[in-house]
């Protein structure tokens, strides 16, 4: 399936780490008697899920053919290409603000088209049609998966109505600082042909922005298992429930996690790094498009860049981990920027749910 766009984060500036295909792999695990006594908070996206809703509205049969059972459109239907971590979170939080919407989630595979369907997403494989567009239509898919991302990023414009909003998810590897600088809205994007990879974004940002759509350039996206949402494949894991909610055991993302899972790095404990919640991803990406807005770049992160020995040192001192970091030892190697989104966040009207890692870490007050 076509995940969210951590994989086009920020952390493309340097080295990006591959996210680890479990979250119980060894040496880390959380500790399962914390995860015990929160069980009850536990029914993962589960605010709203309709079990097998998907099948009442109408589901593509996954050859590519026109959905069935979707000509009815209404003015707060929403389309996610892409619905992976970040995708899913927008289709709940969408959900409970729309009662009775529709939510279509569009996947390069048909793996997870069973999990979708019971958190109400109504699945179709990619190349499938629509009988009429939809209103509103975010685009979180990464281009790792993707032949002519552009070109799928135009496919999804054409399934917009041109009302409600249209959003794509970008990164910050697009704006052209370095050396640890401050970097804003107003800072200049990287010129083409710096990279294939800011390119190929370059180039689906124009597609959005031509189609009256909206950038959300987003930091690097973490979520952790002392998150709830990794809870619930944990106590899965130990028997103690049973969901079917299986896409949780990819949940551990995040530049934190790659590094405990390392151990020790030959980088620069120096480097900055720039980060949001994919919570708070979510809930930025919904406020913008409830605003309406078109042809605009908007900026996600937590306002609070850390280095990687910060980071480290915070997911060490917060007990939260059986595993400690020993440390960076490299000496040269390129900065990052500090990212800061202050007139998104006033234009918006948004303000993140963690305001930085560390307090997520449950450090700061």
């Amino acid at each position: 399936m076509w995940g969210a766009a951590v994989a086009v984060s920020s952390l493309l500036a340097t080295p990006a780490p591959t996210s680890p295909t479990t979250a119980l792999s060894a040496p880390f695990s959380v500790n399962l008697s914390t995860a015990a006594a929160r069980a009850p908070r536990l029914l993962l996206l589960s605010r709203g899920a309709r079990p097998h809703a998907a099948a009442a509205l109408g589901v593509s049969d996954d050859t590519g053919v026109k959905m069935a059972g979707t000509d009815s459109v209404g003015e707060n239907d929403l389309l996610i290409i892409g619905p992976g971590v970040l995708g899913r979170l927008v289709a709940e939080k969408w959900q409970e603000e729309h009662p009775g919407c529709k939510v279509f989630g569009q996947t390069a595979s048909t793996d997870h088209h069973d999990e979708l369907s019971n958190i109400g997403i109504v699945p179709s494989l990619k190349g499938s049609t629509f009988p009429q567009k939809v209103p509103y239509v975010i685009f979180c898919a990464p281009p790792s998966r993707s032949d002519d991302y552009p070109g799928d990023v135009r496919v999804a414009a054409s399934n917009w109505t041109g009302e409600g909003s249209f959003i794509f998810t970008s990164s910050t590897a697009l704006y052209d600082c370095s050396d640890n600088e401050l970097c804003n809205e107003d800072c200049p994007s990287v010129p083409t042909g710096r990279s294939s990879r800011t390119d190929v974004l370059l180039k689906a940002e124009n597609v959005v922005l031509e189609a009256g759509g909206c950038v959300l350039r987003l930091a690097g996206l973490y979520i952790s298992s002392i998150d709830d949402y990794l809870f619930a494949s944990i106590i899965d894991a130990k028997n103690w429930y049973n969901t079917s909610l299986t896409w949780t055991h990819k949940i551990d993302r995040g530049a934190h996690f790659f590094w405990l899972r390392k151990g020790t790095l030959d980088t620069r404990p120096d480097h900055i790094i720039n980060q949001i919640h994919y919570e708070d991803a979510a809930s930025l990406a919904i406020a913008i498009m409830k605003k309406g807005h078109r042809g605009r770049i908007f900026l996600g992160c937590d306002n609070k860049p850390l280095s990687r020995q910060e980071i480290m040192d915070s997911v060490n001192r917060s007990g939260k981990f059986d595993t400690k970091f020993q440390g960076f030892t490299g000496t040269d190697g390129p900065l990052g920027k500090k990212m800061e989104n202050s007139r998104t966040r006033s234009e918006i009207g948004w303000e993140p749910k963690y305001p930085s890692f560390t307090e997520f870490l449950g450090l700061d007050s």
